[in-house]
């Protein structure tokens, strides 16, 4: 009776379900509790790839910032270049070929040299403007000369000296040949009527143009 006691004990306890209740019970808090720490692995490692990527965000967008830096406000500096370019042309870009042989005049008259052998031609269109060369034989005192050069530079009208050569020299006169370039808008240049410009090779030996010498 006594050795049978604890059996029977064990026997109704497992045939209980309150046994079973509390099994279940542990079983389940087990399984909770597992759940919660492979979670809360699972959320550390998340949040420091997380916190990696933000990091890796961050650098891109600085770097981004830096590069993008100088774009900032270009529509405002483009706008300010073209206005200055306009007033450039305005200014200093002569309207018609005329303005161009006549100013070159004045200043041969006002320096005291003698031009000869003037020829001007174009080049070739560009989007904004068309170069006009001039070639010609300058004579006169080296203070003429200098005047002429000097009033060239200094003009309203933008002359850009290409080449000065010495020619020759007799008594008190120097002789030189001389190449200036101007410039007009595409349209005025090709209204002039002016012929192309020689190539580099032939400038030396390019007659004088009929029409335009002398002026």
């Amino acid at each position: 009776m006594n050795e049978g006691g604890p059996k029977a004990v064990w026997r109704e306890r497992l045939a209980s379900p309150l046994t079973w209740h509390y099994v279940g019970f542990g079983v389940l808090l087990a399984l909770v509790i597992g759940l919660g720490i492979r979670l809360g692995l699972d959320w550390a490692a998340t949040n420091d790839r997380s916190t990696d990527a933000l990091a890796g965000k961050q650098i891109e967008l600085r770097a981004m910032d830096k590069a993008t830096a100088p774009l900032r406000g270009l529509d405002e500096r483009v706008a300010e270049a073209r206005t200055q370019m306009d007033s450039f042309y305005a200014g200093r870009i002569p309207a018609h070929y005329s303005s161009i042989a006549m100013r070159i005049g004045e200043l041969e008259v006002k320096s005291g040299v003698k031009l000869s052998r003037v020829q001007y031609t174009q080049g070739p269109p560009g989007s904004e403007l068309t170069e006009i060369s001039m070639d010609a034989g300058i004579s006169g005192d080296y203070p003429a000369i200098m005047r002429f050069v000097n009033g060239l530079e200094r003009d309203q009208t933008f002359f850009v000296i290409r080449a000065m050569a010495l020619a020759g020299q007799q008594g008190g006169l120097v002789n030189l040949r001389l190449r200036v370039s101007t410039w007009l808008r595409p349209s005025d240049a090709a209204a002039s009527g002016l012929p192309p410009t020689p190539d580099a090779d032939d400038t030396g030996t390019a007659p004088p143009i009929a029409g335009k010498e002398g002026e």
